[in-house]
């Protein structure tokens, strides 16, 4: 009981939850601690592969670095239905409508995986193509198409287990689906090591282990969180009748998600493009690079499930029709963002060299990764503030609001930096460097996250998240089967696109 009691104290259910009523820090914390958890453990399936390959080899290391952004350039690509569905069902559930939620939920399922499937058989056929524009050597080039390929065929899992966290959360239940990731961790690194050098009858299939590992490990997340959903214990509830998918429901999916899509695609072709300059220079920048990308994914894991959390909050409260919630919400999340994240940059900064040394010891990757580590690690926090806002336009429905964001700061910002200052193409008594050199890589980070925060933060505060009103209801044959009764208004269903406020 001792046991439980504690972990009552840091997780509670979603019948525990009231999140458009009572005190907002500490939903948005019994909100957000599960997500960190399950973001930590999803970081988890990278680190492992990145532990066990670096001591693997080298090339196998600069592979996954390689293969690493168009891994996160794919599920992007799919996460905006996810974000849809996660809006959908979190106004639905605030406006008190569980019919519509589950209806709403049913038809991203479906949407979402034929997404992936589609997506993996384009990124199969393609991704030698994509890899080779890198222009990395061509060891490395064949070990990155070999974990690709397999990583491509996996693609419905990787979004079949996405799209189950996403839903479970716009209900409010971020729980299940951390207890879920739990279990299909440990499976992971259990086979990881044993399919990357071998056991047995087992060959050592080095990287292309590695992907084995991760796609049987989230095709077992995948199943298990469809199977909870179809039971409905937990969370939301889909149903298979209303999984066929409604060509005018999913046109609502894809005018929300597209621009949910267009902002984490707009990270992913930034990090790709930034990889293009980074090959410029050896090998071990490029493994400093990836070993720092993945280092970056993991400490901004509490800035993630805050963005998350305020997105869900976001959504439950305006389909309960609390703006001032909205608001108070949105500046409690920048500000604690801000402050949790400067403290976990510090803690980089100090032990940048001891971070990249777990990774991989060899001197070159290390003194070039805490480099990078120490040029980004003083504005985590401003990462912090555009994340939590960014949150709130995606729980707003905003979603292009969060996408211009994304696009055009990343794309126009830190892109051009990057290239210029890197090679050293403007004089010195402007930039820091006047010669060829990846520090001037590691200043695009630090540069662009600041002036992103100010964006964010600036927009919000003119009251430009306003505009996505929930308007409609589910069929009512889509309610009966729910199990469910309500009043309907006669629309088809969706959130109205025309009340978005988008430009």
């Amino acid at each position: 009981m001792s046991v439980r009691a504690r972990l009552g104290g840091l997780f509670k259910s979603q019948s525990e939850l009231n999140l458009t009523d009572g005190s907002i820090p500490k939903s948005l914390f019994y909100l957000s601690v599960p997500i960190v958890v399950t973001n930590l453990l999803q970081v988890g399936y990278n680190l492992a592969d990145t532990f066990w390959l670096g001591r693997y080899s080298t090339d196998a290391l600069a592979a996954i670095s390689l293969g690493f952004p168009l891994v996160y350039l794919f599920i992007s690509l799919g996460l905006g239905l996810t974000v849809a569905g996660s809006v959908l069902v979190a106004q639905h559930t605030g406006a008190d409508e569980p019919a519509q939620a589950e209806y709403a939920a049913s038809q991203t399922v479906s949407l979402t995986l034929l997404a992936g499937a589609g997506l993996g058989a384009l990124g199969f056929v393609f991704v030698s193509d994509l890899l080779r524009v890198f222009g990395a050597s061509p060891t490395v080039l064949t070990l990155a198409t070999e974990y690709m390929e397999v990583i491509s065929l996996g693609l419905p899992f990787l979004f079949g287990f996405t799209v189950f966290i996403a839903l479970m959360r716009g209900a409010g239940d971020t729980v299940t689906p951390m207890l879920v990731m739990l279990g299909t961790v440990v499976l992971n690194v259990v086979i990881d090591p044993l399919l990357i050098f071998g056991v047995g009858p087992l060959p050592p299939m080095g990287v292309e282990g590695a992907a084995v590992a991760t796609v049987l490990s989230r095709g077992s997340a995948a199943l298990v969180g469809v199977w909870l959903m179809l039971r409905g214990a937990h969370g939301i509830r889909i149903h298979p009748r209303q999984m066929v998918p409604d060509l005018e429901y999913s046109r609502t999916l894809v005018r929300i998600g597209v621009p949910a899509s267009v902002e984490n695609t707009g990270r992913a072709v930034s990090i790709n493009a930034v990889l293009l300059i980074v090959t410029l220079f050896s090998t071990p920048v490029v493994a400093a690079f990836g070993v720092g990308i993945r280092v970056f994914s993991m400490v901004f894991m509490p800035a993630i499930a805050i963005d998350r959390g305020v997105e869900t909050m976001t959504g439950q409260n305006i389909g309960a029709g609390r703006a001032d919630r909205v608001v108070a919400t949105n500046r409690f999340a920048a500000k604690a963002s801000f402050l949790l994240l400067s403290a976990l940059g510090v803690l980089t900064f100090v032990f940048a060299p001891e971070i990249i040394r777990l990774f991989d010891d060899s001197p070159a990757v290390v003194a070039e990764g805490a480099t990078f580590l120490r040029w980004i690690a003083p504005t985590f926090g401003f990462v912090g503030v555009l994340r939590a806002y960014s949150g709130g336009f995606r729980g707003a429905g905003k979603t292009l609001t969060a996408a211009a964001i994304a696009v055009v700061l990343f794309g126009f910002v830190r892109l051009p930096i990057a290239y210029v200052a890197s090679q050293g193409l403007v004089p010195v008594d402007v930039w820091l460097f006047d010669s060829p050199t990846p520090s001037g890589i590691w200043l695009a980070f630090p540069v662009s996250g600041v002036v992103a925060a100010a964006v964010a933060t600036v927009w919000f505060e003119l009251g430009n998240w306003r505009g996505m009103e929930l308007t409609g209801q589910s069929p009512e044959s889509d309610a009966d089967d729910a199990g469910t009764t309500s009043e309907t208004d006669g629309t088809d269903g969706t959130l109205d696109p025309g009340t978005t406020g988008e430009t």
